[in-house]
């Protein structure tokens, strides 16, 4: 009696995880995730394969260089077919004109169908208001705002006619807890998070949900450097959050699973602040 008891409960346990995963379940879905060779895209890109979706990440082969991870982009395909999903790598430069529309086509093309976009990739040059060049300047509006405008302008009308759609933007704190020598960024961040509010509405009867995910300090390979010296990140972490501590791409991916499978089929223009309290009344 008592092993069928334990049998039963072994499978009631089963059943169980069935219906979560079901829950969180992007089955048949295929989705790009921008900037997702590394740190958060690349979270979000493994978690969308292991919900059962097939899965392409575009990448800047010069930045994965420049964080000393030449073969990012391939590793996490690899990761991705490893769950047993198609994975594909589109190399793009957001700040070229047109790239960002390029790599979604390029998307569709190798996935055959694009229904989830993932808005990940971005730049941010840390200097003082009055130090940022002209040059800066202009980089950061092509990649952080006008290859949103791109993408969604390439995947937005296919959506439209298929009647669903899900897109997430990946925003920042600092829309609303701007550091100071992130000026432009946070200008950028705040924008992006008003295009994806502004749309949500409008495409929401076409059953497609656009919603921003805004990250606190995550500990990813762009501020790489600053943890090269243990006490001075251990005293950033110290004040950056009511946690006191720096987040992990992975604690992202959950998020951003919610918002793109099932679960969040009726979540719309939200801002999720994924910050460990930052965005708090903070000091």
């Amino acid at each position: 009696m008592q092993q069928g008891k334990a049998m039963a409960a072994g499978r009631d346990g089963l059943d169980n995880e069935r219906r979560v995963a079901e829950r969180f379940s992007m089955a048949g879905r295929k989705a790009l995730v921008t900037g997702g060779s590394v740190s958060i895209g690349r979270e979000i890109a493994l978690a969308f394969a292991e919900a059962g979706a097939d899965v392409a990440i575009q990448y800047a082969r010069a930045a994965d260089i420049g964080f000393g991870r030449d073969d990012a982009a391939d590793a996490t395909v690899a990761e991705i077919t490893g769950r047993g999903r198609k994975g594909a790598a589109v190399e793009a430069d957001f700040a070229v004109a047109g790239e960002a529309g390029r790599s979604a086509a390029e998307a569709r093309r190798l996935l055959g169908g694009l229904d989830v976009l993932v808005v990940c990739a971005s730049i941010q040059y840390r200097t003082p208001f009055e130090d940022v060049t002209a040059e800066q300047i202009e980089r950061q509006i092509q990649v952080n705002f006008k290859a949103t405008i791109e993408l969604m302008q390439a995947v937005l009308p296919s959506m439209r006619e298929a009647g669903f759609g899900r897109i997430l933007t990946i925003g920042s704190v600092n829309q609303i807890a701007p550091e100071p020598v992130l000026s432009v960024y946070a200008a950028l961040k705040s924008a992006q998070n008003n295009l994806a509010f502004n749309l949500a509405r409008e495409y929401a009867p076409h059953g497609i949900t656009i919603n921003n995910l805004s990250p606190g300090l995550i500990a990813t390979e762009r501020n790489k450097w600053r943890r090269e010296d243990a006490a001075a990140w251990r005293a950033i972490e110290q004040d950056c959050s009511p946690m006191r501590r720096a987040g992990r791409p992975s604690e992202m991916a959950g998020a951003a699973l919610l918002f793109c499978s099932e679960a969040g089929s009726y979540i719309t223009g939200a801002d999720l602040q994924a910050t460990g309290g930052r965005h708090l009344a903070w000091s």
